[in-house]
Order: structure tokens, then C-alpha cells, then sequence
């Protein structure tokens, strides 16, 4: 299982198994479909992936940033936050697909992504 790197009592958040700035947000309840949060968890989910979006786009300066949130592999909702370049090896196709290319981005390290994150998210 991958280390969470922030929570709180309702959503935690891991990094991706990924070279692309990616981090996955889940409920720390497992839900199986958005309709069945309660409104102020939703309203809560809303905000962090605003947050999350925020900090990524400062800290990468991406050409796009995907969220996606599919859970067919894995029943407990959850939602993909992922920075985007116009020269990574999917663009413009999702990050499901096969690369077009080699990975050659020069990014700034993710562990310092974690800090700013987790700053924000205080």
C-alpha cells in the first residue's frame, strides 16, 4: 500500500505510482459513488481538489491539470489530480494509455511538491 502523504478525518491523499506530477484524494470512509457523501464532505472534496489543483499549477507551471475519478479497479471513490505537459509521453492522451514517447521532463522534485502541499492543506 502506498504511504498517505497529508490526511485529515475525512480524505487522505498518496502520490501515484507515476513520473508525472500525480497524487490520488480518497475518503478515509469508503464510498462507492460520489452520490453518497454527505453535502458537507462534498463541499470539503470540492475544496482540496481546488487546493491540490492550485499548488500544482503554481509549483509546475503544467499545461493542463487532469482530474479524474473512475474506481472501477477499486470501489472506494477517489479522485486522480495529475499535472499535464504538452511534450510528456501521453499528451494529449490520457495517462491510461500507452506513452507516445520517452518520459523527458525535467520537473522539480516531488518531495518538495509534498511540503508546499501539505502547507496549504494546514
Amino acid at each position: 500500500m502506498q504511504s498517505r502523504i497529508w490526511q485529515n478525518k475525512n480524505f487522505f491523499i498518496q502520490k501515484h505510482n507515476s513520473q508525472l506530477p500525480w497524487v490520488k484524494l480518497f475518503t478515509q470512509q469508503k464510498h462507492k459513488e460520489f452520490t453518497e457523501l454527505p453535502k458537507e464532505l462534498k463541499l470539503e472534496l470540492i475544496e482540496l481538489i481546488e487546493k491540490i489543483e492550485k499548488t500544482m499549477i503554481e509549483f509546475y507551471n503544467p499545461d493542463k491539470i487532469n482530474i479524474a475519478s473512475f474506481g472501477n479497479m477499486l470501489p472506494h471513490m477517489h479522485w486522480h489530480i495529475i499535472a499535464r505537459f504538452k511534450n510528456d509521453p501521453y499528451f494529449p492522451k490520457t495517462t491510461w494509455e500507452e506513452p507516445t514517447r520517452e518520459f523527458n521532463l525535467e520537473l522539480p522534485n516531488f518531495k518538495e511538491f509534498e511540503e508546499v502541499l501539505k502547507t496549504k492543506l494546514s
